[in-house]
């Protein structure tokens, strides 16, 4: 079997400015990669998978900024989702018909 070819960063990165340019199949027989490999790079890049941008103490800085500001948000929607579900729950109790029907037979009297 064939031994597994690595790439750098910056490589990577110039395959994707030659993407953007010519295309996927023309940069990949360009550049003499497989067209597959370089399709799933800029898969990658389009999720925001592929990292590219080189990692700085400014860049790291504003990573773990963002990975902090992204954790708080994280926990007021939790906050909220578990605050929705249990009005959820308190709604689905006070429409159930069962109930509906048990207040009423309640409000009804009989002389």
């Amino acid at each position: 079997m064939g031994q597994v070819k690595q790439y750098d960063r910056e490589y990577k990165e110039e395959a994707l400015k030659l993407v953007e340019e010519k295309g996927c199949k023309n940069a990949s027989e360009e550049l003499g990669i497989s067209y597959n490999t370089l399709y799933g790079w800029v898969k990658e890049a389009r999720k925001g998978n592929l990292h590219l941008e080189k990692r700085s103490d400014s860049n790291v800085s504003k990573l773990e900024e963002e990975l902090q500001q992204l954790r708080r948000t994280n926990k007021e929607l939790a906050k909220e989702n578990k605050r929705l579900q249990e009005e959820n729950e308190f709604l689905a109790e006070a429409t159930d018909i069962d109930n509906i029907k048990y207040n009423v037979n309640l409000a009804i009297t009989y002389p």
